[in-house]
């Protein structure tokens, strides 16, 4: 009983298969390609993440300092509607209250403003992403196809292969371009 499956030597009837070593070498940097702009990808992904959580965390500050901001607005109203025995004193800390509704409506925009900037970089950082997600694709498919030359033995295979691979390089290559 045989203990495993015996496969057809790798060669046409001339005797070597003349496409094993360039498809060999074009499959190994294809394969090297997919690795380093997955790496790529990856890293790009894990900074969208890191913006992300940069923006939701700016947008939490400013909802606190909204939040304050209302509440001092709620005592200067109070002061200001109740009469008491000190009016002096009441005018005192309503303006107080009044400067600190001030100060927080000028870090509210502030908070804002960096909020939005980090959305605007995160969303860049997609863009780059999805670029380097897509020319993984092709450079995979571009494999796939060179490994179909050594199943077919036919030069057409290789040629696509190389052509889609390549493509996918030019294509992960754009997302160093988007701005």
């Amino acid at each position: 009983m045989p203990e495993g499956i015996e496969l057809p030597e790798a060669h046409d009837e001339r005797g070597e298969n003349p496409f094993l070593v360039p498809v060999s070498v074009t499959i190994s940097i294809l394969a090297v390609l997919v690795a380093a702009v997955t790496l790529l990808g990856h890293r790009a992904h894990t900074e969208e993440l890191l913006l992300q959580s940069q923006a939701t965390d700016q947008w939490a500050y400013y909802q606190a300092k909204n939040i304050r901001l209302h509440e001092m607005q709620s005592v200067a109203d109070m002061l200001g509607a109740l009469s008491t025995q000190n009016k002096e004193k009441a005018a005192a800390l309503e303006e107080k209250y009044k400067k600190e509704v001030e100060r927080y409506e000028g870090d509210k925009d502030d908070i804002s403003e960096k909020a939005k900037e980090l959305e605007k970089e995160r969303d860049l950082v997609s863009r780059r992403a999805d670029r380097f997600d897509g020319g993984e694709g092709l450079i995979e498919v571009g494999l796939v196809i060179c490994s179909m030359t050594l199943l077919t033995k036919r030069r057409g295979y290789w040629i696509a292969g190389m052509l889609i691979g390549a493509g996918g390089v030019v294509f992960a290559l754009t997302a160093f371009l988007v701005h």
